[in-house]
């Protein structure tokens, strides 16, 4: 396996449709060290990221509810991502909720970085590339 500094990092940015505003927020603050990744994205968060900062370079895959949560799940078993930054909003129901438990349990089994609130999204961010980003720590 190569070493994550060996190569460019492969992040995965999922967001519920309650905090896809949130998370374009959160890749303008984390812009530097994001624009030296590899970004997957479901369809939609992947396109409003796109649209916000054309200098990414992001991949956008299917909308969650159309497969995008499973391609995000298969790259995670075939080991081709170095974290998932996942926007749950816990607030809402989901009626695809059954692909959601099952991409972080395939993170969990795959023991993948994995944040779903923006203080944790930071925190791998931080500690995957060795940066510090947040005056908050």
């Amino acid at each position: 396996m190569t070493s994550l500094s060996a190569r460019t990092p492969r992040f995965a940015l999922v967001a519920h449709d309650a905090r896809k505003d949130e998370i374009v927020e959160w890749v303008g603050l984390q812009l530097v060290p994001l624009s030296g990744m590899h970004v997957f994205s479901t369809g939609t968060t992947g396109s409003l990221i796109k649209t916000a900062f054309s200098e990414l370079n992001v991949t956008c895959l299917k909308s969650g509810p159309l497969g995008g949560d499973q391609q995000i799940g298969a790259m995670i078993c075939q080991a081709e991502l170095d974290a998932l930054i996942f926007f749950v909003d816990p607030l809402s129901p989901m009626p695809h909720d059954v692909d959601v438990k099952a991409l972080t349990r395939l993170a969990t089994v795959y023991d993948l970085p994995m944040a779903c609130s923006r203080s944790t999204a930071d925190l791998i961010v931080d500690g995957l590339l060795g940066e510090k980003t947040d005056e908050r720590f």
